[in-house]
């Protein structure tokens, strides 16, 4: 696939990163190299970057027997950042600890949203 796909984020990953970014602004503050702010940038870095290189992603291993699977993810440590790649369109739909269990969290989220 060539060319610039379009990003978009669902609003339950939208929520996601708040959280992400509310904890580590408890735990670090807002500023220097681990805070906060530095941490949100760099996700939405990662998230940008898939509007060019959105096949870059492997599918989730939790996954791998959907043949076909839309699925993929991209790692910020600790995060997994999963999106479905589309016709010119990358759609983030999770942004999690990769230490959550990620079945659970796809049952809930992932497959709500292809009813």
């Amino acid at each position: 696939m060539t060319g610039t796909y379009r990003v978009e984020i669902e609003d339950e990953a939208e929520n996601d990163l708040f959280e992400i970014y509310r904890r580590r602004l408890a735990q670090r503050g807002p500023d220097g190299p681990d805070g906060a702010e530095a941490l949100l940038d760099s996700m939405m870095q990662l998230i940008d970057s898939l509007a060019h290189y959105p096949e870059r992603g492997p599918v989730p291993v939790e996954l791998l027997e959907l043949r076909g699977s839309p699925w993929r993810q991209v790692s910020h440590s600790p995060y997994r950042i999963i999106y479905e790649l589309g016709d010119g369109v990358v759609t983030i739909a999770l942004v999690a600890d990769a230490r959550r269990d990620f079945s659970t969290l796809f049952q809930r989220r992932l497959l709500a949203l292809k009813r």
